[in-house]
């Protein structure tokens, strides 16, 4: 769920883009909120950046750190020599379609919309027909769910990200 996460972490941030080349691991996200975010706020969203951006800079290149023997972050950052390349494709081999959640979560077989969750905008899902006209949804190892063509519309599973036990066979 590495993916999902990644993409809430992110949508957190309100989709700002920062051209800071430190990494975000370098503060404390209570002493944001503290210091960048209602100390006061800003009166609209990009005086709140500003604010934000001039904390973040502050933090990384101003603040001497006790944990870094009274160093600034900026003093003892090196970027990585590996470049990071992203997580890969996710590939369903055992399904028939590869499909494509839309932004507001559906996904679209033929000229049905099936809605599924906004929570998958912009994965990959797989999906394969079980029986006649009932489909199981996929997300990576875990099947979500079951749709038809005609409730548009995906039942989930009981929990798609609980353990699998396998029942034990009868002797």
């Amino acid at each position: 769920m590495v993916r999902l996460s990644e993409k809430t972490r992110v949508a957190k941030q309100l989709d700002i883009a920062f051209d800071d080349p430190l990494p975000r691991f370098w503060f404390d996200e209570r002493e944001i909120a503290e210091e960048a975010i209602t100390k006061p706020p800003g009166d609209n969203l990009l005086q709140q950046q500003a604010k934000f951006e001039d904390f973040i800079h502050e933090y990384n290149y101003e603040r001497p750190h006790q944990a870094l023997d009274m160093k600034c972050p900026g003093d003892l950052y090196r970027p990585s020599e590996r470049p990071y390349r992203g997580l890969p494709e996710v590939e369903y081999p055992l399904h028939e379609r590869t499909i494509t959640v839309t932004q507001c979560g559906r996904i679209c077989v033929g000229t049905k919309k099936i809605n599924l969750s906004q929570v998958f905008a912009g994965q990959n899902v797989g999906i394969k027909e079980e029986e006649d006209n009932i489909w199981l949804v996929s997300f990576m190892q875990y099947d979500i769910g079951y749709f038809d063509l005609e409730a548009c519309r995906v039942e989930p599973v009981e929990n798609p990200f609980g353990p699998k036990v396998l029942t034990m066979s009868p002797v």
